[in-house]
């Protein structure tokens, strides 16, 4: 069931990796290395909050994989507003492409909104999307996905063939997982998951990525 919350109103969410402790954490749009090339809008500090449900399924996605040798490794979960401005502000105005050659070598700028790899409102400020990859427990290295995270490129999609099987396989472990335990896949990206029953499907939520936005 739906909840009506305010935009501001971070009192469904935590922080993620005191939910689950197990997970590990990698928030790129903290740092400089992601396609932009600086640290986005509203990432005070470099941790993944969550709604409280999108949480729990998640708990129960790494319990599972656990057993299977298996960690997560987060990149991005809760983004306010404001970071998705900057999105939106760097694809229309801003003529830097320092970061092409790493994230969008064989796209324009422009067509990353087209091709639907930005959106100009994301899942991901409604609190329930996250975006992951597996961690092996014996290698202490990421499962090969067959392209890196926020590639945006055909490549990257789930159902893209052009990989080994193993590869192939390795996306098909960590979706298999999220749907099981409530999530819904992105056709353009296999790192990408939404909770299925997300609980504020209409909120876009604006508070920065900081523990203390918890606690206001």
């Amino acid at each position: 069931m739906s909840k009506k919350a305010l935009p501001t109103d971070a009192s469904g969410f935590v922080v993620l990796s005191e939910y689950v402790p197990h997970i590990l954490q990698e928030i790129r749009y903290h740092s400089t290395y992601n396609f932009i090339g600086e640290r986005i809008d509203g990432y005070e500090e470099p941790i993944a909050l969550l709604s409280i449900e999108a949480a729990r399924a998640l708990k129960s996605a790494c319990n599972e994989l656990l057993v299977q040798g298996y960690r997560f490794k987060v990149f991005d979960a809760y983004r306010p507003v404001s970071a998705v401005k900057q999105f939106m502000l760097w694809g229309i105005e801003d003529t830097d492409i320092r970061m092409k050659p790493y994230f969008y070598p064989d796209l324009e700028k422009q067509e990353l909104f087209q091709k639907g790899y930005i959106a100009k409102q994301s899942s991901h400020s409604r609190g329930s999307a996250i975006d992951l990859t597996l961690l092996d427990m014996k290698t202490g290295k990421e499962v090969d996905m067959g392209s890196p995270f926020d590639l945006f490129s055909e490549v990257s999609h789930p159902e893209y063939r052009g990989i080994t099987e193993e590869q192939f396989e390795n996306r098909m472990m960590l979706r298999r997982a999220m749907v099981r335990n409530g999530f819904l896949p992105l056709d353009c990206e296999w790192w990408h998951f939404v909770l299925k029953d997300e609980p504020y499907p209409d909120t876009y939520f604006t508070f920065p990525v900081c523990a203390a936005s918890l606690k206001t």
